[in-house]
């Protein structure tokens, strides 16, 4: 069992240290030896647990081995005698001596299963921790497959808690009808991501209800679900591919054509047509490759080619500067006329043409309301507002 966890420790620290993001981050604060003496450390440990293993009845052995190699002497020995007393027989004296090695080599060898056995006894113990966890999110036998959505979400008093006992959100409500565009703002930790990830039930709720066109979302197939909902989080994940691999991820189906519209609509298409192999360049291990704006609206562009009901974007515009932000912000507007939309986000840019505007404080919501009458009421809203903009002499207003 100690063998194992050592091994599950060992093959983590090389994923992390190993993997492009780790080994830059470890050359920037220069930690290569102390990466370097984490590894030998554990495959220290590893190489005495294994010396202990092998060594694990060892001085039996040696005693049985001993013992089985006197065994033949003392027979032909104590034979010899008899043979020569005329009171046994020549072959009875070499089957016996034959027998008796013939008995020993079964009996070595299972002193051997023992510690086989136990050695597979702690993988199997770990691997069935696993596969005796429970499904946070089960789906149950009579799930329903939401077809054709329009999208309305609906939260009614959702409360939730990451540990037992300290709660996260506190009796949330509200609804986002079809097509809408609502945001969700406030400082980080406030509760907003969580409530776009109960949306779209990657937790399930402590109590309350989150629900889609009526539908409580626990009774309606995960497929069905996950097809109905498209999101963007703010850690923008790319598999190692190619830029179209990446984007059709969420469509495997779609043609080179809808790629690319994707692609347009996420405004990066121009870009990706710049580089030398176009959407066959390959992005790299986590997309390290292509710079924070790029993977970003690579993300916006699979969402996108996805064609959901329902479009989360978690800090979408976290990673781009003002000019990319304006052209995403543009490519949203264009689309949240056919689809719902929950846009969550520390900067207000973002969100000031949104139907409505969410503000979150310690999993509550304490304001709501559009960006004018959020600004007229001069609540956490406007305070926040005045907090980016008019230190630098700036004032955004919604585009018309």
């Amino acid at each position: 069992r100690q063998i194992q966890q050592e091994v599950a420790s060992l093959n983590s620290q090389m994923e992390e240290s190993l993997s492009v993001s780790g080994a830059l981050l470890t050359k920037s604060f220069g930690q290569q030896q102390r990466q370097a003496a984490d590894f030998d450390a554990i495959a220290r440990r590893i190489r005495d647990l294994n010396l202990r293993r092998a060594l694990t009845g060892r001085w039996f052995t040696v005693g049985l081995n001993l013992f089985g190699s006197i065994t033949p002497v003392i027979v032909y020995w104590y034979g010899g005698h008899r043979l020569i007393g005329d009171e046994a027989t020549l072959g009875t004296v070499v089957a016996f001596g034959t027998l008796i090695q013939r008995l020993f080599w079964p009996v070595q060898a299972l002193l051997g299963v023992q510690v086989a056995i136990l050695s597979s006894l702690g993988l199997f113990e770990r691997i069935f921790e696993y596969i005796d966890l429970p499904h946070e999110m089960a789906e149950k036998p009579t799930a329903l497959a939401l077809e054709h959505p329009r999208g309305d979400v609906r939260f009614e008093d959702v409360r939730f808690s990451y540990d037992p006992g300290v709660e996260v959100l506190h009796g949330i409500s509200f609804a986002v009808p079809s097509g809408h565009f609502t945001a969700l703002v406030g400082h980080s930790g406030a509760g907003k991501t969580t409530t776009a990830y109960l949306a779209s039930r990657l937790y399930d709720p402590d109590s309350g209800r989150v629900s889609i066109d009526g539908h409580d979302v626990r009774d309606l197939a995960t497929a069905s679900l996950s097809h109905a909902i498209g999101m963007v989080s703010q850690d923008t994940y790319l598999f190692y591919g190619s830029i179209g691999e990446n984007i059709r991820f969420s469509r495997p189906e779609a043609a080179e054509h809808e790629v690319q519209e994707a692609a347009k609509a996420a405004n990066i298409h121009d870009f990706i047509e710049s580089l030398p192999d176009g959407y066959d360049t390959l992005v790299g291990e986590r997309g390290y490759r292509l710079s924070g704006g790029e993977k970003q609206r690579m993300a916006i562009a699979r969402a996108l080619l996805k064609d959901p009901a329902i479009l989360i974007l978690d800090e979408a515009t976290s990673s781009v500067d003002s000019r990319t932000e304006r052209a995403i912000q543009e490519a949203i507007d264009r689309l949240v006329r056919n689809r719902t939309v929950i846009a969550i986000a520390h900067r207000l840019s973002t969100v000031l043409r949104a139907d409505e505007i969410l503000v979150f404080d310690h999993g509550v919501i304490v304001e709501r309301g559009t960006h004018a009458e959020l600004l007229a009421r001069d609540g956490e809203y406007a305070a926040v507002y005045h907090q980016q903009f008019e230190k630098h002499g700036e004032e955004l207003t919604p585009a018309k």
